[in-house]
């Protein structure tokens, strides 16, 4: 099969503007940070900072190589030969570098960066960073902006709330790694948050492989049954999880003396709080899809 290559016109469309954005402030991001590394690891005080620089380091990284592979099959004209679903792949990345890049542009500024000697390279990477998230919040506009016969099943509303789920469990996991080093809590609290989100997690990156791969056919019980399956359960251990960490805001108000301490604890609320809410509708949306079906 010969590979096609784009014409000229495609190399100032927006999308491939867009992309090469990405990459760029990406790359300029993860490089500045680098060379700030062992500046920031003598002079840093809080003991969060290390976890979410990797964090964020991770985040830069791993959304520089994925976008210029995709950047590059795109190019070459040669995701026809890739055994994925190319329109959701493609929008699964741009959604969730819109929110990952987003938590990397607020945690970096706010707990990784010295705070005592501002570095212009330092501010100069938040600023790469923020442009990367606005990258990826174009490329997702952009390409919900196409035919709908394009559009995968990413770009609908729950498809979006599927990424939001995998955001949230991803971001518990430096949470989660600053909570275990803490000397405060209950163990049991602990290890049942750690277990309600890393069940949440593979419940997200199984949803995500059998959207990707086109699954859905194939799956033992109908897709919308199982969607709904998956929302219910993530329902029950996000409001678990909630519930604790509620519970430990108030247990460390009255003890806790280290206010860094509950400050990771509110940033776990919140962003559990968040997910459940991508969780709750999800599930009501496949309750509404089984019950309009179900009166075909």
């Amino acid at each position: 099969m010969p590979v096609i290559v784009l014409e000229a016109r495609d190399f100032t469309s927006p999308l491939f503007l867009v992309r090469t954005l990405e990459v760029f402030s990406s790359c300029t991001a993860f490089s500045l940070v680098a060379s700030l590394e062992h500046k920031s690891s003598n002079s840093s005080s809080d003991p969060s900072s290390d976890t979410f620089s990797i964090f964020c380091m991770f985040t830069w990284c791993f959304f520089f190589v994925i976008t210029l592979l995709i950047h590059i099959i795109s190019i070459i004209q040669f995701h026809s030969l890739i055994p994925i679903s190319w329109k959701n792949l493609t929008m699964t990345v741009a959604l969730l570098g819109v929110m990952m890049s987003l938590s990397s542009t607020v945690v970096f500024p706010w707990i990784v960066m010295d705070h005592g000697t501002v570095s212009p390279r330092a501010l100069a990477a938040t600023v790469a960073s923020g442009l990367t998230f606005v990258a990826y919040a174009a490329e997702s506009c952009v390409l919900r902006t196409q035919a709908h016969e394009q559009r995968g099943y990413i770009s609908s509303l729950p498809g979006f709330l599927k990424i939001i789920q995998l955001w949230g469990g991803l971001k518990m996991i430096p949470l989660m790694v600053i909570i275990s080093n803490m000397t405060t809590g209950i163990l049991w609290q602990f290890w049942i948050c750690c277990v309600s989100y890393g069940t949440c997690i593979f419940i997200s990156l199984v949803i995500l492989v059998v959207i990707l791969g086109d699954f859905a056919g194939r799956c033992l019980l109908p897709f919308d049954r199982f969607l709904a399956a998956f929302s219910l359960i993530g329902v029950l251990l996000y409001m678990l999880a909630t519930v604790i960490c509620l519970t430990k805001i108030l247990q460390m108000g009255e003890t806790e003396s280290n206010p860094h301490n509950l400050n990771v604890v509110i940033m776990e609320t919140v962003v559990s709080s968040v997910t459940l809410l991508a969780y709750t509708v999800d599930l009501a949306f496949s309750i509404k899809l089984l019950c309009d079906r179900s009166h075909i």
